[in-house]
C-alpha cells in the first residue's frame, strides 16, 4: 500500500472509530438511563465519554492498527477490533480511577458501550474495507504500473508482482530492456516497447508509477530511462540491487516486497492531500448548488443567443496522463470544434495551445460568461467527482496532450483544477506556454494548502474584476 492510500485509509477509520466511541457511548447512556435528564451527574459521564475517546486516539498513534487493513481477512479483523476494544476500555478505566470518578460511572453504561461499540467498530471496518476494495478495483482509481526489466528477470518479476502487489496498484504493461519483446504477453501483461521506443511510446500513456529490475545492468545505463520518467512527473521505483542511487529526490522503501528506492517530483504531503479532497468534495457541493440556482437563467440566455446545447463537453487529460470528461456551459457557436481548424494558422499562443483574443467563435452571451466566469460553474461536478480540484493545473485537450513531449507531461502529475497560479497571474493574458509550464511546474514543486487558500482568494480578485480573463 502506498503511503498516500495509508494516509487517507488512517484517517477514514480513526474517523469512523471515534465516531462510533461517541455513538455507542451515547446509545449506552440511553439504555442504562432512558434519558439524559436522568443522569446523576452528566458531566462526569460526558467526561468519561472524551477520556475514550482520547485512549482511541492514542492507541492509533502508538500502535499503527491499519497499516494492513486491505490485506485482513475477516476473523484478523475481528482480533484486531477485539484487541482494539480491550486497550481501550482499560485504559479508559485505568485513567477514570486515576481522576477518581470510576466509581460514579455506572458498569453497566461501560458494558454497553463495550459491546455496541464492538459492534459498530467492526461493521464499520468490514463497510469500509468493502467499499474500498470496490473503489480499488474499479480500474481507474488505480495505480499504473509499468515494469522494465530484462530478459533473464522479466519473467520472474512479473510473477512476483502479481502475487505481491495489493489491490491498489494495477500493472499496464512491461518493457524488456535487452531484448525487444514488443506485442507479446507475460501472465497477460503486454509487452508495450522496446528500450529504443519506450519514452515516445510512455509519455501519451496513462501511468503513474515505473517499477525498475535490473540486477545485470549497471544503473549509469539506466540513468536516462529514470531522468525521463522523472521530467514526466512519473514515480520511479528502483530495485536496491544496483549499486549506487541517482542523485535526486528519492525515498528508500518496499514495493510489492522488492526494496526500492522511489525517485519522485510528486508531493509527499499526503495528510494535506487527504485535506485538499476533503475541500474539493465541501467546494464541490457549495459550487453544484449554486450551478444549479444560476442554470435557469443561464440556459434561456444561450439557447435565445444561439443554436445548440446548453452545455459544452470535452475530452479532457488529468492526472497522469487520464482521460475525462469535462463540462461547461457552452460559450461559443456549436460547431466551434470544426471551425478550430480553419483558425489554427490564426493561434496567438506559442507551444501546444490554442487562444484567439477576438475568437470569431465566441457568442455574445458566451463572451459575457466567459467574462464573468460563469461558463466554469458545471465543471463543479468534475470536482466533486476527483476528475479535478478546485486549485491544480490547466486540464489539456487531447490534441495538445498529443504534442506533450516527457518535459511537459510532468504538469498532470497533480490532478487538475478549476484555478490555478496560472489563471491568477495573467490569465489569457500569458502567451507563450512555457510561461504556463513555468507557473505550473511552479504550484507543483512548492504546492501546500496555504498556496492553495492564497490562489482561491486570489482567484476571487481576479473573477470579480475580471482581469485576463477571454
Amino acid at each position: 500500500m502506498s503511503s498516500r492510500v495509508r494516509v487517507m485509509v488512517t484517517y477514514l477509520l480513526l474517523a469512523a472509530d471515534v465516531f462510533a466511541v461517541i455513538a455507542s457511548y451515547v446509545m449506552a447512556a440511553l439504555i442504562r438511563f432512558g434519558s439524559f435528564r436522568r443522569m446523576e451527574d452528566k458531566s462526569t459521564y460526558f467526561g468519561a465519554c472524551a477520556v475514550l475517546v482520547m485512549a482511541c486516539l492514542i492507541y492509533v498513534l502508538a500502535a499503527d492498527p491499519y497499516r494492513d487493513f486491505l490485506e485482513r481477512g475477516i476473523i484478523l479483523e475481528i482480533y484486531h477490533v477485539l484487541r482494539y476494544e480491550v486497550i481501550v476500555s482499560i485504559s479508559g478505566l485505568v485513567v477514570l480511577y486515576a481522576l477518581h470518578t470510576v466509581d460514579t460511572i455506572s458498569r453497566l453504561v461501560m458494558g454497553y458501550w463495550f459491546l455496541i461499540d464492538l459492534g459498530l467498530t467492526l461493521g464499520s471496518h468490514l463497510l469500509i474495507r468493502r467499499g474500498l476494495r470496490a473503489y480499488w478495483r474499479s480500474g481507474d482509481k488505480t495505480t499504473r504500473v509499468l515494469v522494465i526489466s530484462e530478459r533473464a528477470a522479466i519473467e520472474d518479476c512479473i510473477h512476483r508482482l502479481h502475487n505481491s502487489l495489493d489491490l491498489t496498484r494495477r500493472m499496464v504493461g512491461a518493457v524488456c530492456l535487452d531484448e525487444d519483446m514488443t506485442g507479446t504477453e507475460i501472465e497477460e501483461i503486454p509487452v508495450i516497447s522496446s528500450r529504443a521506443q519506450l519514452v515516445e511510446k510512455t509519455t501519451q500513456m496513462p501511468l503513474d508509477e515505473v517499477f525498475i529490475y535490473t540486477p545485470d545492468i549497471a544503473q549509469a545505463n539506466l540513468t536516462e530511462i529514470i531522468r525521463a520518467f522523472n521530467d514526466m512527473g512519473v514515480t520511479v521505483h528502483f530495485s536496491l540491487e544496483i549499486e549506487r542511487l541517482f542523485a535526486g529526490s528519492t525515498q528508500v522503501g518496499m514495493f510489492a516486497g522488492y526494496s526500492v528506492v522511489s525517485y519522485t517530483h510528486v508531493t509527499g504531503r499526503h495528510r494535506g492531500l487527504v485535506i485538499k479532497r476533503a475541500t474539493d468534495i465541501l467546494g464541490g457541493l457549495v459550487g453544484l448548488l449554486i450551478t444549479g440556482i444560476l442554470l435557469p437563467f443561464v440556459a434561456l440566455a444561450i439557447r435565445l443567443d444561439s443554436p445548440g446545447p446548453v452545455f459544452f463537453s470535452q475530452i479532457r487529460i488529468g492526472r497522469n496522463g487520464r482521460r475525462f470528461r469535462i463540462y461547461k456551459f457552452r460559450t461559443m457557436v456549436a460547431d466551434a470544434e470544426r471551425q478550430k481548424k480553419q483558425l489554427e494558422s490564426q493561434n496567438e499562443m506559442q507551444g501546444p495551445i490554442f487562444k484567439m483574443r477576438n475568437d470569431p467563435r465566441i457568442t455574445k452571451v458566451g463572451a459575457f460568461l466567459r467574462k464573468t466566469s460563469i461558463d466554469e460553474f458545471p465543471q463543479f461536478f468534475n470536482i466533486l467527482r476527483g476528475d479535478m480540484s478546485l486549485v491544480g493545473t490547466r486540464p489539456p485537450t487531447e490534441s495538445e496532450f498529443e504534442r506533450y513531449d516527457q518535459h511537459y507531461r510532468r504538469r498532470l502529475s497533480m490532478t487538475p483544477g478549476l484555478t490555478g497560479l496560472w489563471q491568477v497571474s495573467g490569465r489569457s493574458t500569458v502567451e507563450n506556454f512555457e510561461d504556463i509550464l513555468r507557473y505550473d511546474l511552479e504550484y507543483i514543486d512548492h504546492w501546500s494548502l496555504k498556496m492553495d487558500l492564497w490562489i482561491l482568494c486570489k482567484t476571487v480578485g481576479v473573477v470579480f474584476f475580471g482581469r485576463g480573463a477571454q
